[in-house]
Order: C-alpha cells, then structure tokens, then sequence
C-alpha cells in the first residue's frame, strides 16, 4: 500500500520527502478510529503447536453481480489442510470487508455477510464482525484435509477505498471470506485498519466464476478468460490464480489495453475516462520495466499476468496478488512500489500487522533503487517519537503513534539503503534474490531477515540493528 499522494512518487521532491502535514494526518488519522487496542490481536484459542495453519487451501467461488458491480452474491468453498501437531478443531474466517462498517446497524447489514455454512458449526462473529469462528465437525489431526461452503453477499460500500467504489467503478479488495492463521503466538484475528494493512494469510489456490453485465469489465487476480453466461446481456469472467494470499476484483465501464513486458508478463491495463492520459502512459511504461526488473533482481514474477487498475481519485495505491489499484495523475503513479509488492508480501509473505516493514519498506526501498533516487542524505527528514520506537514496530503501535506511520516508508528504506552501502551492492544484491528465493510462497518475520543478512558477511551486524532500529 502506498499512503502518500501518487505524485510524491515521480516530482522533483526529495524521494522520501513526506507530503503536507495535514494530509498525513488525514490519511493516518483512520488508523486511530479503525485500529482498535491490542485486545482483540492474538486469540490463543484452538489448536497450539507452531506450524502456520490451515495450509494448502483451495478456494472455489462462484458470484453474480447486480447490474453496476455493487453486490455480489454466490457460493464459496474453501478446503484446507491442518499442518499443526495439535487437532485443529476450528477455524476463522476473517471478513475484512466489514472492517470500516463493524456490524453494521439495525437497518442495515454488514457488507460482507456469510450464511448456510456446511462443513462446520458458524459460533459467532467477533472483532468487529471481521472473524467467523466455525467449529468443526471432528478435531482434524495433522496432514488430513476438511472443507468449508457458505453463501456469500458482498455489498461494495460508498467510499472510495479497497473495498469501495469510484463513480461508476467497483474495487473488490479484501472482500472475500479467508481463512485465518494459527501459529506459535496463536490465532491471528487482529483488528482492521482503514491505513496500514492487518491481513496475514498462507499462500493459497483460487477458481474463481464471476458473473456480470456484460458492459462490465472485470480485472481480477490470476490468469483471466470470459465466456458466455448464458444469460442475454451477461459475461462470465474465469479466474485461476494459484499460490497467492488473497484474491480481488474490480468492475466497470473501464477502457482497456493488454502489453507483453520484454520478460513476458502480460500486463493488462484498466482505467477510468477521466483518468489522465498522460497518466496512464507513464503507469503503462513504469509497469513493464519494473515488473521485468523486480524479476531479474528477486526472482521471476511466479504469475504470468498482472493488472493494472487506475482511476483518479483513489488515494495512492493498494496491492493484491497479480492486481494493484492505482490513483494515477498527468504524473502517473505508485505503480513501481506497487509491484514490488508482488514480492514483498505477495511472494515473500509476512504477517502485516506484526511486521509491516517487511514489506512496505522492502517495497519501497525496490522502488528507491528503480527511479535511481538519493538515499545517502534520507535521514534528514526522520523524526522518531520517543527512544523506544523501532522500526520494527508492529501495526498496534503504529495505530496509537498514527502521525509517526509514515517511518516504514522513510526510515525503513533508509535503513536498507544503508545496509546496501554496509554490504556492499552485490552482495546486498545476493542477499535479497537469497532471501526471496529460501521464503518464496512462504512468510519470513525480522529474525529471518537479520540471519540471512548476517549470513553473508563477517562483520558483525548487531550494532548496525541497534542504530537502525530494527529489532
């Protein structure tokens, strides 16, 4: 996710100058109503043992939308393993889509609602009505599978966010039902957060049937093909994407253009009418050469196919596997730093509440390297709130220190441009195509990275950690 305005990205600005104060305060201001305390962040109930699980998930879906894109209605079955020593006898489905809306009110239902679950017992919504706890039939011993079906509705709310809405546009982002992760620290069901991200969750399969207008096009995560619905006026838009954490969508009138980068991905370009040309060219251009170069430096893009959504009013950007959402003006946009995020986070996983560094400021330091910015005087515009603040702080700090957010994107590429210099360019070059390569479709915490950074040199890295802050 990228917080800032699109066009800090490509001005003359200083790389990691921030923008006017009061639209870091507008942007973060959320994290404080949104992020809730530390409460609800780690439920140790279930299954104890410290092997991240359910794994090897496969989600099959089938929706038909209404005539804009605004609701979405169909079946969705999830079939898991359990990888833990211990019984897994429940799971959680987190429902990030009510995460800005709670439970909604009397009169008007939560945006995301799941019924007629089979497979388990539904035992009740918590945290916000953003985890279904669902407890299984039997306890499900280690190695051995079960499955999930419900009836899904998505309601796209009336904001212009992840899961919102732009004119005649629909953003699909964190709306599906996924399941939650249980690992040594337990079950993960931490609060949402409308800035900064709190999602976690295991590389997973996806099929995907989306039903709509056809007047619709449909950007969506995965390898995408339409067919007839079968119904006049109706198209059928089929998603296939394996190994990603998430899966979104977007629908509207958008206008349409498909380029192979000289790597061979396939990036599919979408945008609104008012989206400034200009813009767009700039996106289109950045996009092909970055998804190339990321490939060449951290590994090749595992998707084959990436799309671009970009429309003028959505606040900076927000990534998805193989699917970015852009703010794009007659100065592009966070494209770049969007598509590092295919590997930081998407391919190199991470637990985003506990450790958002890993991969905003993974990404955005890609994206330092990619536009050739400065680093060596970044620190001058670094403030830090007290002695005990790090850079590896988690997301329940960040959302009680809302004004002091913007260091994952300052601070931390600072301190990787840093280690660069400390490493040396081609061994900080190893080290990264290294570490992708031994946490690739899997998730790696700050003890991960600190080893492998350790690993390739003599010099002893403990007091660079400590300057850094990064702990």
């Amino acid at each position: 996710m990228s917080p800032t305005p699109a066009w800090s990205y490509r001005s003359g600005r200083p790389p990691f100058a921030l923008p006017p104060l009061p639209v870091v305060l507008l942007l973060l201001f959320a994290l404080v109503g949104a992020g809730g305390t530390s409460a609800g962040a780690v439920d140790r109930a279930g299954a104890s043992g410290g092997t991240a699980t359910p794994d090897r998930a496969r989600y099959d879906v089938t929706l038909r939308s209404d005539a804009d894109g605004g609701r979405w209605t169909g079946r969705q079955r999830v079939s898991f393993r359990n990888a833990s020593e211990r019984p897994l006898r429940e799971v959680y489905l987190r429902l990030w889509g009510n995460g800005e809306d709670g439970c909604g009110t009397a009169g008007t239902p939560p945006p995301v609602t799941v019924s007629h679950v089979r497979g388990g017992s539904a035992a009740g919504l918590s945290v916000g009505c953003t985890a279904l706890r669902v407890i299984l039939p039997k306890p499900l011993v280690r190695g051995t599978r079960a499955s999930l079906a419900f009836d899904v509705s998505l309601t796209v709310p009336a904001r212009n966010a992840r899961f919102g809405r732009e004119g005649a546009h629909r953003f699909l982002g964190n709306a599906l039902p996924v399941l939650a992760v249980h690992d040594a620290r337990g079950w993960h069901l931490d609060p949402y957060l409308a800035v900064g991200e709190s999602f976690y969750a295991l590389a997973s399969d996806f099929r995907v049937r989306l039903d709509h207008p056809s007047g619709l096009k449909v950007p969506a995560t995965g390898r995408t093909r339409t067919v007839p619905s079968g119904d006049p006026g109706r198209t059928v838009t089929l998603a296939v994407a394996d190994r990603v954490r998430d899966f979104a969508w977007a629908a509207g009138p958008f206008r349409t253009a498909t380029d192979t980068s000289p790597g061979g991905v396939r990036v599919r370009s979408y945008w609104a009418d008012d989206t400034p040309a200009a813009g767009v060219r700039l996106t289109r251009t950045d996009a092909l050469a970055a998804i190339d170069r990321f490939g060449e430096e951290f590994g090749r893009y595992p998707y084959g196919e990436i799309d671009l959504v970009m429309t003028p009013g959505f606040g900076g950007g927000m990534e998805y596997p193989g699917l970015v959402l852009l703010g794009t003006t007659e100065e592009g946009g966070a494209v770049v730093h969007e598509l590092a995020h295919q590997w930081w986070y998407g391919v190199v996983g991470n637990d985003e509440y506990a450790s958002p560094w890993l991969d905003e400021s993974f990404a955005q330091y890609a994206n330092a390297r990619f536009h050739g910015w400065e680093t060596r005087n970044c620190w001058a515009d670094v403030y830090w709130p007290d002695d005990d603040a790090a850079l590896t702080a988690s997301m329940d700090y960040w959302s009680t220190h809302p004004g002091s957010y913007h260091l994952v994107y300052t601070a931390g590429p600072c301190a990787l441009a840093d280690l660069e210099r400390t490493l040396g360019a081609g061994t900080m070059a190893r080290l990264l195509e290294r570490y992708a390569r031994d946490h690739w479709y899997g998730v790696s915490t700050t003890a991960d990275f600190k080893r492998a950074a350790q690993a390739v040199t003599e010099r002893d890295l403990g007091p660079f950690w400590e300057e850094h802050r990064i702990r």
